[in-house]
């Protein structure tokens, strides 16, 4: 089948959306898009078997159920048979879905009663358990952006998207947010002709490591300040590694050229001069020389081809390091677990269920070169040494109970190489794990379940609800003993980083434990109410942890990030913002980041994420250009550090402020008489305040996005293709709004945030369903909380766990979402947590999404720009 876009009128564009399984047709010149073919356009919107089959299922016959209660399995041989996924949107009488841009006033009132008047999945004359292919579904959501009159207009003759920007826009007085504008690539990065030496298309660096909130750079700081967006770069150079990615090239030689003034390493937006002998770096514009074996293949001895150089062909690549960016030779990787001991550890179980995850995880810390070295060290109201003579098996255990003047018991054979190891007092306990590992550097893994109470570093419970919604709550978030943040910054001088994993029935203090992996790079994972007899909790922790062992890291990492001229990094939190000093006149810019880091394999090494943004004089094209995802991921970091210093409120308030400030721009600079259109989503993430700053500022993009705006599922309409294997693996149901309105009280739903899943399920659900999920008679027996879902003999059942699964496995990360099963009637602290992610709905003292939007329009209409 030849290419949609071949087959496309001008000036239309086909986009395959892996989701829905279909093609998304997009009108260049104005960013317009639509699930329908344009017209003289080909017949895609159900592709044939050749461009992408609609999986079978393997039940191939009609199931018979009681009397009153009928549901039909299709697949296999009469799959053909049976109406497509597609059919519905055939069929427009069936439902009045809005189109963003053209709904009239009220219509989004209006739509979320449809359900109301459709056929529904339970109806009280004939009740159904429903999951034929196209019975009572809903066609697709139809995107954004489609058919806007007068405005589209406007934009087409503003010339947005000349140099192929779209700005996609939602009308948001009249209709939700779209889930699937968070699952849209970042716009597109228009460098100019020959901007790069190297035609690859790894020029640019992937955004799941390197993306800015503006993909075109104004030339001044006052077109920027005209926007009001913030620029910012959000970098993550070590992303976690998943099933079939492609390594990062790896330079060996040891040929590295890098500026003799800015000390960029050369990239593929540098310039050869001189007839190749000499190059223009891209950030400063010095000349150097290339380096005289920078055309020599010193694997084969021979002159080399300087156009295959991975430093040239790839935005992000490594070096092998020589010996002259080495202090001291590279370091053994090393690891202390440090195991809290206290009777509520052992009663919780979190002791046995640690001890056997890292035993079955010894095989997977990172010990190609054998040098590894591992120690135990246990604690309560004492600390328990274990030490281990090489060549021996047999391990004796040392006490040192004076926890006020911590000291090693013994001077060898605490810690040991990990190939011959087979076989609460925190803060005194941290301090004798530095000294154990202070003159190496490496790892030190916390498992703690009781607040530190002894010694240095000592905590008291400060738990107070009265705190709660007024100007003191802020406290709550900032440290309670300077202790751990000076002990922090030792550990950051030695090389030592802390991973922090924290079990509690009772309370807790998470924002202050959490300072030691904040400042030392490493990663906080909180288990509430911990309880290893509780499978899913043990499952949870030791998935978690074990993907935390068999992690490759990087040791004496130090990190530059360097910029073209005229841009000066103006602050940094966990990102950094970009501030512009003087006119930019190059056609782009380019933003490098260098890590130099010891691999946990033995190796100095450099890893390079070069990105060359375009620069533009152009308002329409800053704001086409805007990541929605990349500025949601900067004001996460910045209203978390200011809930830290002042009130929540405040912080919501400061994000509040900067919304109208941008809107406005927009408003002013964009539209005719204020008519201008924007893409806005609320989002406020519930639970435990501690690690909810510790996972807003550490989340990349990829998970940060979810577990602000969570997604959900309906399980029981599904289309009949969702949770079977397709091109891109098991095909997911298309997204709904996140809100209660479009709960039923017959269906099975999914809201999941990264974190957790619930799986949300009405009180009038008919008992085949509940059956068919859950292997139980009916809705009355079914108990709600953590579950283990099992996997039952009918195509159903392995389709919901096929979903369940993907979900689990999609995103990169250890974590490992826990599963709750959430009855309609059932307990309320569950129930509103699960409702509490519809974030549409008004919770609290938050307004609903309407709300907000309409605060948002009189707060910016009033402003003056």
């Amino acid at each position: 089948m030849a290419s949609p876009s071949q087959q496309l009128p001008p000036g239309w564009a086909a986009e395959w959306d892996p989701n829905n399984q279909r093609y998304l047709f997009i009108e260049t010149a104005t960013g317009r898009t639509q699930w329908e073919p344009p017209v003289g356009g080909p017949d895609l919107a159900n592709p044939t078997p050749s461009a992408s089959p609609p999986p079978a299922h393997s039940h191939g016959k009609r199931r018979q159920y009681a009397a009153g209660q009928t549901q039909a399995y299709y697949g296999g041989a009469d799959g053909a048979a049976a109406p497509a996924y597609g059919a519905a949107a055939q069929q427009p009488q069936t439902a009045q879905l809005f189109t963003p841009g053209l709904a009239a006033e009220n219509q989004f009132q209006q739509q979320q009663q449809v359900q109301g008047q459709q056929q529904s999945y339970f109806a009280p004359a004939e009740p159904e358990y429903i999951n034929a292919p196209g019975f009572g579904q809903q066609p697709p959501i139809v995107p954004p952006g489609v058919g806007v009159g007068a405005l589209t207009d406007q934009f087409g003759q503003m010339n947005v998207g000349q140099k192929g920007l779209r700005l996609f826009t939602t009308n948001l007085l009249t209709s939700p947010p779209e889930p699937h504008e968070l699952l849209r690539p970042p716009p597109d990065i228009c460098l100019p002709p020959n901007a790069s030496v190297s035609p690859s298309p790894y020029a640019n660096a992937d955004s799941s490591y390197s993306r800015c909130t503006l993909n075109a750079i104004p030339v001044s700081n006052s077109l920027l300040n005209k926007s009001k967006i913030p620029l910012a770069l959000i970098v993550t150079p070590y992303r976690s590694l998943k099933e079939g990615d492609d390594p990062v090239p790896l330079v060996t030689d040891t040929v590295i050229a890098r500026c003799r003034r800015c000390r960029t390493y050369i990239n593929p937006y540098v310039q050869f001069i001189d007839g190749g002998n000499r190059w223009r770096c891209c950030m400063c514009n010095m000349s150097n020389e290339v380096p005289q074996l920078f055309d020599w293949d010193q694997v084969r001895n021979q002159p080399g081809d300087r156009w295959a150089r991975a430093e040239l062909n790839h935005a992000v690549v490594e070096f092998v390091a020589p010996t002259e960016y080495m202090v001291r030779p590279p370091q053994p990787a090393v690891y202390i677990f440090l195991i809290d001991v206290s009777h509520a550890a052992i009663q919780s179980g979190m002791v046995a269920t640690a001890t056997r995850t890292i035993l079955e995880n010894l095989d997977r810390i990172p010990n190609e070169d054998a040098r590894t070295k591992v120690a135990i060290v246990a604690f309560d109201v004492s600390l328990y040494f274990f030490s281990m003579s090489p060549g021996s098996s047999d391990s004796s255990m040392l006490v040192v109970s004076d926890i006020d003047d911590v000291f090693l018991p013994k001077p060898t054979d605490l810690l040991v190489n990990l190939t011959e190891a087979r076989a609460s007092a925190l803060g005194p306990a941290l301090q004798a794990g530095f000294k154990l590992m202070a003159p190496i550097g490496g790892k030190i893994m916390v498992l703690s379940s009781s607040l530190p109470s002894l010694g240095a570093g000592a905590l008291k419970n400060r738990e107070d609800p009265k705190l709660l919604g007024t100007g003191k709550e802020s406290g709550l978030l900032q440290a309670a003993s300077p202790f751990y943040k000076t002990f922090a910054i030792e550990c950051s001088r030695a090389q030592v980083s802390v991973d922090m994993f924290l079990f509690s029935a009772a309370y807790q203090d998470v924002a202050t434990l959490a300072c030691l992996p904040h400042y030392t790079s490493g990663q906080t994972y909180f288990y509430p109410a911990f309880n290893a007899s509780r499978t899913e909790d043990a499952i949870k922790f030791a998935h978690e942890f074990g993907e935390v062992l068999a992690m490759p890291i990087m040791l004496e990492a130090v990190m530059r990030v360097r910029a073209s001229k005229n841009l000066r990094m103006s602050s940094f939190h966990g990102n950094f913002f970009v501030q512009i000093e003087d006119t930019i006149t190059a056609p782009f810019v380019v933003l490098q980041t260098a890590v130099l880091h010891t691999t946990c394999y033995g190796e100095r090494r450099i890893r390079v994420v070069t990105m060359a943004v375009p620069t533009t004089n152009s308002l329409s094209e800053v704001f086409a250009s805007a990541d929605q995802v990349a500025i949601a991921t900067l004001l996460a970091n910045k209203a978390v550090e200011r809930s830290i210093t002042h009130k929540l409120e405040d912080a919501r308030e400061a994000l509040f402020s900067k919304m109208v400030e941008i809107l406005g721009a927009y408003k002013a600079s964009m539209t005719a008489a204020g008519a201008g259109r924007h893409s806005v989503e609320r989002a406020d993430p519930a639970g435990p305040q501690g690690i909810l700053a510790s996972l807003l500022t550490t989340m990349p993009s990829q998970l940060l996005m979810p577990y602000v705006y969570p997604t959900f599922y309906s399980l029981h309409n599904m289309p009949p293709e969702c949770g079977t294997v397709g091109e891109q693996g098991v095909i997911l149901p298309p997204p709904l709004p996140p809100t209660s309105e479009r709960l039923e009280r017959h269906g099975l739903f999914l809201i999941e945030d990264g974190q957790t899943i619930f799986l949300w399920v009405g009180r009038d659900a008919v008992p085949q369903l509940i059956m068919d999920v859950f292997n139980l008679p009916n809705y009355e027996v079914l108990r709600g909380g953590k579950a283990t879902l099992p996997v039952l003999e009918n195509p159903f059942s392995q389709r919901v766990n096929a979903v369940i699964q993907k979900i689990r496995e999609m995103r990169r990360g250890p974590y490992y979402p826990q599963l709750y099963v959430v009855k309609e009637d059932g307990e309320p602290p569950l129930r509103l947590w699960a409702l509490s992610c519809l974030i549409q709905d008004r919770a609290d003292v938050l307004p609903s999404y309407q709300q907000f939007i309409g605060q948002l329009r009189d707060k910016t209409n009033g402003s003056s720009y």
